[in-house]
């Protein structure tokens, strides 16, 4: 395969691939303020024994949303990869790795997410990104 083909299908799997995750983060992050509100965000981690609830609702929901936004832009990728990391990381072991490996009540989503946020963090946005253009020399 030609060089240049490959490094496009590089960059469009990469840009695929952070699109989907943002979304998928966007998304949950977006239902814990819009849909839920931060009072029943906020409760529903007391629920699930979430240290502190009132202080990581909030920093949950904007991680989610703005880390989510983030790698859909290709916008400090890696940053926003890592923030994931830890997110999906501490919601496996506080609330879902009790229930097993299957969802609903499992860690299999999270899971997955969390291999491609580290993937994003250890890779880059790509090229079709905004961290491509914003750090290509002119």
């Amino acid at each position: 395969m030609p060089e240049d083909r490959e490094a496009s299908l590089h960059a469009r799997g990469l840009l695929l691939l952070r699109c989907v995750v943002g979304f998928v983060f966007v998304m949950h992050g977006g239902a814990k303020l819009f849909s839920y509100g931060l009072a029943g965000t906020v409760g529903a981690f007391e629920q699930m024994g979430v240290p502190l609830p009132a202080v990581s609702a909030p920093v949950v929901t904007a991680v989610e949303l703005l880390c989510g936004a983030a790698l859909i832009l290709g916008a400090w990728t890696r940053w926003a990869g890592l923030l994931l990391a830890v997110d999906m990381t501490v919601a496996i072991l506080l609330v879902r790795l009790q229930g097993g490996f299957f969802a609903p009540d499992g860690f299999e989503l999270e899971l997955t997410l969390l291999a491609c946020v580290l993937a994003l963090a250890a890779t880059g946005p790509g090229s079709i990104s905004v961290d491509a253009r914003r750090l290509r020399p002119n």
